[in-house]
């Protein structure tokens, strides 16, 4: 993992310096608002938020299961077999750096898998962002964008609300962390921006996904903010989350709700290995 990211700093280093950042943008197209999209087969990024007026339970008899992964893109060759792999039990798959690939398309075709994807840039008019696939239709699903303050290519996240069989609403965040900040500023300025729904919220809220928290006073900022929503982390039984300087980059967060089990397995089909966990109603 060091020598990826190590690598990705350099390459970027060569490229801005040799050809110029115009030069490094030009085959990118990047959105100035968040674009969510439903039709990934014929993709129309032109929403900040889609909703369903019939949204079913995501529940089954009080339980459901969340996979939370980020795909590195699809480049490795047996990512499909991974990623049916930990989803088959799953009633919500939480994705990021999903690449809308014509390989991704024909995996979702395939699928019974309801679709939601945040567009956070398109390159060689590809989109990429974060991707939401769920057994039944979220109420309510809008996107965030957060701009990396050196690449000036933005960050994606997710805000769905899912029915259950109670009668409350569950808040999902899938979210991708900034990465490449020296400070603090911008990370929790894209914490931030989700605040002011999920403080509005009285019920369960899972908050998931790859928050690039690389050093410790990053955590720390990802802790504080759980916390002051009253977030617990969930305790993973098998822990093989992948680490930049012994920090797990993979969180999962969540609120009013039990927790059954939760691990991260290993997997070689991504730079990032997945966390999967179940959960029943309170």
């Amino acid at each position: 993992m060091m020598t990826r990211y190590a690598k990705v700093v350099a390459g970027l280093g060569v490229v801005a310096g040799a050809l110029g950042i115009s030069a490094f943008n030009w085959s990118f197209d990047v959105s100035e608002t968040p674009e969510v999209s439903a039709n990934v087969l014929a993709p129309q990024f032109s929403y900040r938020c889609l909703e369903n007026a019939i949204a079913h339970p995501l529940d089954t008899d009080g339980q459901f299961t969340v996979s939370v992964w980020n795909i590195y893109k699809q480049q490795r060759e047996n990512w499909r077999e991974a990623l049916e792999s930990f989803s088959q039990d799953s009633e919500l798959v939480l994705l990021q750096e999903a690449s809308l690939t014509e390989d991704l398309r024909d995996y979702l075709d395939d699928t019974a898998w309801k679709v939601r994807m945040a567009n956070a840039f398109k390159f060689m008019n590809t989109p990429a962002g974060v991707m939401n696939l769920s057994s039944v239709n979220a109420k309510k699903t809008c996107a965030y964008l957060a701009m990396e303050p050196w690449l000036r290519l933005p960050k994606s996240a997710l805000l769905s609300e899912f029915a259950l069989s109670d009668g409350s609403t569950l808040i999902v965040v899938n979210l991708h962390g900034v990465n490449f900040a020296v400070g603090l500023e911008e990370y929790q300025e894209q914490l931030d921006s989700l605040r002011v729904v999920l403080d509005a919220h009285s019920g369960p809220i899972i908050l998931a996904g790859d928050f690039n928290t690389w050093r410790q006073a990053r955590i720390e900022v990802v802790k504080s903010f759980a916390e002051s929503l009253g977030l617990r982390d969930a305790h993973l039984t098998t822990d093989q989350r992948v680490k930049i300087l012994g920090k797990p980059l993979d969180h999962l967060y969540y609120r009013d709700l039990q927790l059954i089990n939760a691990e991260a397995p290993k997997t070689d089909a991504s730079d990032h290995n997945p966390i999967i966990a179940s959960f029943k109603l309170q």
